[in-house]
């Protein structure tokens, strides 16, 4: 442990990420399991961006929202994944406590516009089933950058304050981290002073970032269930619903795995349940998002297929 008074006003200037698994001897299992992820959700997720971008079928607010989330889940996991890679190549585990805090802004501003986008398309989906006639100008090309462009002003405040919160925390030792990227539960940990006022943000901010994002989508699906359950034709129902699915398992897996993170602080000492619910956040969500939305819709299948093939649209 390195000491250096003008790194956060005490002496810690690093910290001892110890990563997934403290035995070296599967440190080459992981890079490889890691490395084939980080491959497939990346390329999985600009292959949807590209479909979307390419076939004319997909342009629409749906699917423009869509395209926004697989960007964001290439970042989500470009910032934690290659830097454990790294360590795991270089038999480093030290990361500078600048760069701890750069992680943790990115981590947070991308895992916010994520939230927001979500409710976003549960509103459009609202807007689609239930306001079919107004949604044309309710879903405008200006209202989507609009909604894209408030979720990443949201987000970049909620990422922005958490960051300096913790930056205002002493960290006088131990300065090693069970974990393989720098998070807030973790850091609290390891901070010599009072974390009281950090953690009634993190649960206050909480609340309007996830609480509010997570109310709205309830009450978006709840109008369109109410409005499909009255459709008479069982194909239309099973259309209409298979048009949801995909994003409430999206949802479903996004709001478990956050809140099983971050709404349990100072409950329980922090151990390896937390690592399993980071590779949830940093890894399967991204790894599903692209499989979830493609399973199940024959639009976006046949536009991955030419995207793969470089055939042209004949639409």
């Amino acid at each position: 442990m390195q000491s250096n008074s003008g790194a956060n006003g005490t002496g810690i200037t690093e910290f001892i990420l110890l990563g997934l698994v403290e035995t070296p001897e599967l440190w080459s299992i992981i890079l490889v399991l890691f490395l084939f992820a980080y491959l497939v959700t990346v390329g999985g997720n600009l292959s949807i961006l590209a479909a979307v971008l390419v076939e004319p079928k997909l342009h629409t607010p749906m699917y423009f929202f869509l395209g926004n989330l697989s960007v964001l889940d290439v970042g989500c996991i470009s910032v934690t994944i290659p830097s454990m890679l790294d360590r795991l190549v270089s038999h480093k585990r030290t990361v500078p406590y600048a760069a701890c805090l750069t992680q943790l802004f990115f981590f947070h501003l991308l895992v916010g516009v994520d939230c927001f986008l979500l409710t976003a398309m549960a509103y459009d989906r609202f807007l689609a089933i239930c306001r079919p006639l107004t949604y044309s100008t309710r879903m405008s090309q200006t209202v989507q950058r609009m909604l894209v462009a408030v979720s990443w002003v949201c987000a970049f405040t909620n990422a922005l304050t958490h960051t300096v919160a913790i930056s205002t925390l002493n960290f006088c030792g131990p300065n090693v981290i069970n974990h393989f990227y720098c998070d807030l539960p973790q850091l609290f940990q390891l901070s010599c002073s009072s974390t009281q006022l950090n953690e009634l943000l993190l649960f206050a901010v909480g609340f309007i970032m996830a609480g509010t994002p997570m109310a709205l989508i309830v009450t978006s699906y709840a109008h369109v269930a109410a409005v499909v359950l009255r459709i008479r034709s069982a194909e239309g129902r099973k259309k209409a619903f298979s048009t949801c699915g995909s994003h409430l398992t999206v949802v479903a897996i996004f709001y478990g795995s956050g809140i099983f993170n971050y709404m349990r602080l100072g409950s329980t000492k922090l151990s390896n349940k937390d690592k399993a619910v980071g590779i949830f956040n940093t890894v399967i969500n991204p790894l599903l998002n692209p499989i979830i939305y493609s399973l199940r819709n024959p639009d976006v299948q046949t536009a991955l297929w030419r995207v793969l093939l470089g055939r042209r649209s004949l639409a």
